[in-house]
């Protein structure tokens, strides 16, 4: 007898962000329709910010670079539980976190209100676990080299990364929004 795999129910929003129906995420996606996502922005102690590169397993975008961690807002989850259940998931790291913005849904975001959280961890402290059921390689990189790295080949990283780099790099995300 086979192992029945649960289905992810996400909550299904209209522009405002308000929740209008739960779907199964195949469904969501198959139909285009608008969730919630979160991404976290991990710093190091020398202001680097770890990237990942998403798995090949992955449905969506594999192999391109990313965002420290991200992943679903699951249904009935707040943005900061799911924050935290994603860096936890694919980094193994429990470290405060700050709100920083949220992008509204569009195409570069793949129709998803989009929450970008800051987590910092300091020198000797704890250390990226990348899963590799999710990540293929991550590492810390400066953000000059991000920078230039994305001018050169912009087609390396998720479209929703090269907008929340963007923003929060021209000043969006150096100070908390307050928790959503």
């Amino acid at each position: 007898m086979s192992e029945e795999i649960p289905c992810e129910l996400l909550d299904v929003v209209d522009e405002q962000d308000r929740v209008v129906r739960r779907a199964e995420r195949r469904e969501v996606h198959r139909l285009g329709l608008m969730h919630r996502a979160v991404h976290v922005f991990l710093v190091d102690g020398q202001d680097r910010l770890y990237l990942q590169r998403r798995s090949w397993s992955k449905d969506q975008l594999p192999g391109v670079w990313d965002s420290s961690a991200s992943g679903h807002v699951d249904s009935g989850e707040s943005y900061a539980e799911a924050a935290r259940r994603e860096l936890e998931e694919e980094l193994g790291i429990a470290v405060p976190l700050e709100a920083l913005f949220k992008a509204q849904a569009s195409e570069e975001t793949g129709g998803e209100h989009s929450l970008l959280y800051l987590a910092r961890v300091r020198a000797g402290g704890a250390e990226p676990q990348p899963n590799p059921a999710e990540i293929l390689e991550g590492g810390f990189f400066g953000v000059a080299e991000i920078e230039q790295w994305l001018d050169q080949s912009p087609q390396d990283f998720s479209p929703a990364f090269r907008l929340l780099f963007g923003r929060w790099h021209a000043g969006d995300g150096w100070y908390a929004m307050g928790e959503e």
